[in-house]
C-alpha cells in the first residue's frame, strides 16, 4: 500500500467512455483519475460486463491502481487537463 497516494472512494464508472472516474489524494491535493475498461479487466483478471462488476473489481485491485496512481505522478505522467489515465 502506498501511503503518498490516497485512492478516493467516489468511483464513477463512465459508460460512454468505458472507464472508471476516481479521485487519489496526493500531497493534501486532489487529481482526477481514470482507468479504462481493458486495463481494469487486465488487472483484476475478468471480464466486466455491468457497473455492480466493475466496482468490485476496482476495489479488488485497489492496491494496485495506488501503485499506478503513483508511478504516474512520479512520471508527471498528466493529461492536458491535469488527470492521470490509467
Amino acid at each position: 500500500m502506498n501511503q503518498d497516494i490516497i485512492v478516493n472512494d467516489d468511483l464513477n464508472w463512465q459508460p460512454e467512455q468505458q472507464r472508471v472516474a476516481f479521485s487519489a489524494q496526493w500531497l493534501g491535493g486532489r487529481v482526477n483519475c481514470f482507468i479504462s475498461l481493458a486495463r481494469l479487466e487486465h488487472l483484476s483478471g475478468q471480464s466486466l460486463i455491468d457497473e455492480a462488476n466493475i466496482v468490485l473489481a476496482f476495489e479488488s485491485v485497489r492496491f494496485d491502481i495506488e501503485e499506478l496512481v503513483s508511478e504516474l505522478v512520479s512520471q508527471e505522467a498528466f493529461g492536458p487537463d491535469g488527470g492521470l489515465y490509467l
